[in-house]
This record gives structure tokens, C-alpha cells and sequence, in this order.
């Protein structure tokens, strides 16, 4: 059985020797971060490689025992084993949807509340509980950036940078409107809500990219930082808000102690959210960063959660389904993030 062929065996080979050949030079590891990049890369294409080779090799033995083997017992054992090897294979393949430009980078994950008040901001909450729990079951790291809390309860908008191989890749399909129905823990008298939460997603650029800012078009503010953090955090004017002026852009930062930290790491932000409008006007990038934009209310929802007066869970895009809503609050996104991966490639 050939594999090679379906998970574009000979272009990951070659590509492990175009990283090989640069890592020769001495100048490879002047730029330390896309170095790093590079490495994360060659690891992941070793491993895919290893993979295939392996899972060929052993497809290849187990049909071959199978038309050569008349014992029932002996034929079964290999019909499991070969169920298991489609599983690995299946795995494998979803690994090669993860192609697009900026697949393999860090994800700038924002939720920002919507029409509900403060359900929507409890929403909020529940959604970067949701993001934090599936990142501590799949080894990524996370690091809050901004958190501006709700007047009475939840969050108002958070934004935080998910860190590992392929957290853009798997991450990307959750932009848009996430939708939750349910019996209101604010209400006395249980009325059903509906709460709306808006999630936006982009890549980490590399510095290296051509965005240049001018200082005419940014305004810089200064304040003190309101989220816990320490108290070094909380007793100095360390956090920024850098406002893009020709768009309207507003990013803020207060995660790092030092204000010059912060400033750096909201430029870096605000730099990967224009050159992801620049990519949006070439046609044929838009629908992979960032997709179409949409309301954050009634009438539009990339998502539904349903709690009352049925449980469903229902993703608009892929057509995904489960009723197990809450091992979906509790970070199982897995399985809906690779149905909207294949729904993309399809």
C-alpha cells in the first residue's frame, strides 16, 4: 500500500533537506527566532515522514497475513489490527490539511462579549475556560495578553496567545460568533437566555515580515493595569493601549510587568492584525486568515450551544454535532476542530 503518494511523502522530503541544507550555514542561528521556527518544523516533518513510512510498512504486512492466513482467529486479530492502523492513518492525513501559510504558527486568540450584558460577559468567560482546558489537554501554553473584566460578572474581552505546533492551524476555524442558550444563573426568576460572544483568531507573524508603522498613525496610553498579575503589576502605569489611527485598531497589553515589554508585545500584536487585513484584500488569502466578517448578535452564529430546552451543541460551518455539551465546555474541542479542518479542505 502506498501512502507516499497521499501524504506528499517526496515534498516533506524535500523540504527536510531544504531545512538540513540551511541549518549548514553559520549565519542559521543569527536570527534565534527563526531558527526556532525552522526546528519546530523539521521535527514535525521528521515525524510525519517516520510516520508514513511506518504505518506503510505495517499496513503492507498486515494485508499480506490476511490473504495468506486461513486461521479465523489469526484473520481477526489482523482485522483489528488493520482498524487501528486506518485510525493512525486518518490521524495522519489530518496532519496534512494543516498546510496554509501560517498553519504551523502561534494563535492571537481575542472573545469579546456581545448582545446579552452580563450573560455575554459570563459567556466569556465560559469560552476561555473552554480554550484554556483544551490547551492544557493538547501540551500548548498560553499566555494572557489583555483581560477587561464585566461590570458585575465574567469578562468583557480577553485576549490571549496560544503557544505550540499548529495552535493557528487548529484554532483558526473558531472565528466568529459563538452562540449559548440556556436558563439564566443571573435571573431569579430562570428565564432562558441567549448570550453572544465574538472570537477572532490570527497567526503570529515573524518580526521579519514588511509592516511598517508609522508614528503619525499610532496613539500611545498609558495606564495602570487592572487584572491580577502581582503586585508589581497592580501598583505601576506598566500597561499599554496602542490605537491604529487609519483602521481603528485597538490593542491593549498588561500581562508583563515592564511598560517597554508591553508596548513591544502590543506593536507585534497590531503588526500581525494588519498584515492579516493586507492578506484579507489578495483574494486568494482571505477566506484562510481570516473569513468573513460577521455581527456579533442575532442572526448570524458560527456556533451554537444549546443547554435549554435540549442539550446540542452545533457548529454552523462543519455541520459538527454532539449533546455532550459539557465535555465540550470542559476543553473537548478536539473532534470539532478536525471536523471544521476537513470541512475546510473540502
Amino acid at each position: 500500500m502506498n501512502l507516499g503518494g497521499l501524504f506528499e511523502l517526496d515534498n516533506k522530503v524535500e523540504r527536510e533537506k531544504e531545512i538540513n541544507d540551511l541549518m549548514i550555514s553559520p549565519a542559521f542561528w543569527d536570527d534565534r527566532e527563526k531558527a526556532d521556527k525552522l526546528m519546530i518544523e523539521l521535527k514535525s516533518i521528521k515525524s510525519i515522514i517516520l510516520n508514513i513510512n511506518e504505518l506503510t510498512n505495517s499496513v503492507d504486512d498486515a494485508l499480506s497475513m490476511l490473504e495468506e492466513s486461513n486461521n479465523s482467529d489469526i484473520c481477526s486479530l489482523l482485522e483489528d489490527e488493520l482498524s487501528i492502523l486506518k485510525d493512525r492513518v486518518d490521524k495522519l492525513e489530518l496532519e496534512t490539511y494543516l498546510n496554509g501559510k501560517y498553519d504551523n504558527s502561534n494563535a492571537i486568540m481575542e472573545i469579546h462579549a456581545g448582545a446579552g450584558g452580563t450573560e455575554s460577559c459570563d459567556w466569556v468567560s465560559m469560552l476561555y475556560r473552554m480554550y484554556i482546558r483544551y490547551t492544557e489537554k493538547n501540551g500548548y501554553n498560553t499566555i494572557l495578553l489583555d483581560k477587561q473584566d464585566g461590570e458585575e460578572a465574567g469578562i468583557k474581552s480577553i485576549m490571549f496567545q496560544i503557544n505550540g505546533n499548529n495552535a493557528y492551524g487548529y484554532l483558526k476555524g473558531e472565528r466568529g460568533v459563538h452562540r449559548l442558550v440556556r436558563i439564566s444563573p443571573f435571573d431569579s426568576n430562570k428565564r432562558r437566555h441567549t448570550s453572544f460572544a465574538a472570537v477572532d483568531v490570527i497567526p503570529e507573524i515573524n518580526n521579519d515580515i514588511d509592516i511598517n508603522i508609522n508614528d503619525n498613525d499610532i496613539r500611545i496610553d498609558i495606564y495602570r493595569s487592572s487584572g491580577p498579575g502581582g503586585q508589581g503589576v497592580n501598583t505601576t502605569d506598566s500597561a499599554v493601549r496602542i490605537t491604529h489611527i487609519p483602521t481603528g485598531i485597538v490593542v491593549t497589553c498588561q500581562n508583563e510587568r515592564s511598560q517597554i515589554r508591553n508596548k513591544e508585545k502590543a506593536l507585534e500584536v497590531l503588526k500581525s492584525k494588519l498584515y492579516s487585513i493586507l492578506l484579507q484584500e489578495q483574494k486568494e488569502e482571505v477566506s484562510d486568515i481570516r473569513g468573513e466578517i460577521v455581527s456579533n448578535g442575532f442572526g448570524s452564529a458560527k456556533r451554537s450551544y444549546v443547554m435549554q430546552p435540549y442539550r446540542l451543541v452545533k457548529d454552523n460551518d462543519s455541520g459538527y454535532e454532539s449533546s455532550n455539551v459539557d465535555d465540550i465546555l470542559n476543553g473537548e474541542i478536539s473532534e470539532m476542530l478536525e471536523a471544521n479542518l476537513k470541512c475546510k479542505k473540502e
